[in-house]
């Protein structure tokens, strides 16, 4: 029971640390900019190409795993 309390008390102090830096953070200035230059939208297209093409490849992978697996069985 007494280790349960200390876990659970970590954890509330860990939740309260994060809300107070994150209260206590300056907005980036960099990211208004390119905001305000329309450049963010480029930043988050290349983001999302690269993740699309990397769940794209881990599938295609998956599946010739599993093909390479019954052709072993």
């Amino acid at each position: 029971m007494l280790k349960q309390g200390k876990i659970l008390l970590v954890a509330l102090f860990c939740i309260f640390f994060i809300q107070i830096q994150a209260q206590v953070v300056k907005p980036v200035e960099m990211a208004d900019t390119m905001r305000s230059n329309g450049k963010i939208y480029v930043v988050v297209a290349v983001i999302l190409t690269l993740f699309a093409g990397l769940i794209f490849y881990l599938i295609n992978l998956d599946k010739k795993i599993s093909r390479i697996e019954k052709d072993v069985d």
